[in-house]
């Protein structure tokens, strides 16, 4: 759950950072064409939102998703302009509800109902239906640890086997030692008994040469 929760938490830094430059562009563009070109405002809105979903396109395909697979460019490209035009469509209607609906005619108020309140909702309204339906984000992560758990299980055998193999030379060291260990014994003990018959030996010489000498003393 946690490395989820955390994917998630980038996801979103990183969607926010590419959000922001693209609110940038977005109220940069539509203040100018307002105020420059003096156009209407629904018009200005949709002029400065075409901008900056061109920008937040780039920023997200090529950083925030950059790792997502790319080989359904044409798929992808065509759902974020379907899904960031349905964004649109909930931005400026806020717009034209504020500006025509309640009167709200001030720049102030355009801006408010524009790159606030309508931003706002298009902001959530994009950030689900880009993860979910243009770059397919749950899908990879589901494909991305699946993988990683057929590397895991595929793992846990050869593992076991080196186990294996580690105490079965464990095994064959301890046997070598303890047949080392029984023939020293037996080597020890041969040399005692030897040592022992050479001493009886040494004994029975000396006994028999004392008897000799008292032999010779009697005959003198």
């Amino acid at each position: 759950m946690r490395p989820r929760l955390e994917r998630i938490v980038r996801e979103l830094a990183k969607f926010g950072a590419v959000g922001a430059l693209g609110f940038l562009v977005n109220v940069a563009i539509f203040n100018l064409c307002m105020h420059t070109f003096q156009l209407a405002p629904i018009r200005s809105g949709v002029i400065s939102q075409v901008v900056a979903i061109g920008t937040n396109y780039v920023g997200n395909r090529y950083w925030t998703y950059r790792h997502i697979d790319k080989s359904r460019v044409h798929r992808e490209t065509s759902l974020f302009f379907l899904f960031s035009g349905i964004a649109l469509v909930l931005e400026n209607g806020v717009l034209a509800l504020s500006h025509y609906g309640f009167g709200y005619t001030s720049t102030l108020a355009d801006n408010i109902a524009k790159n606030v309140i309508g931003l706002g909702i298009g902001t959530v309204f994009r950030f689900w239906s880009y993860r979910t339906w243009v770059f397919r984000v749950a899908a990879f992560h589901a494909e991305e640890d699946a993988a990683a758990a057929q590397d895991a299980a595929a793992a846990q055998p050869a593992a076991a086997g080196q186990e294996t193999a580690a105490a079965a030379r464990e095994a064959r060291s301890a046997t070598a030692r303890r047949r080392a260990g029984q023939r020293t014994k037996r080597v020890a003990g041969g040399g005692a008994r030897v040592s022992g018959r050479r001493r009886r030996v040494d004994v029975g010489g000396l006994a028999a040469e004392e008897q000799r000498e008292d032999r010779r003393q009697l005959l003198k």
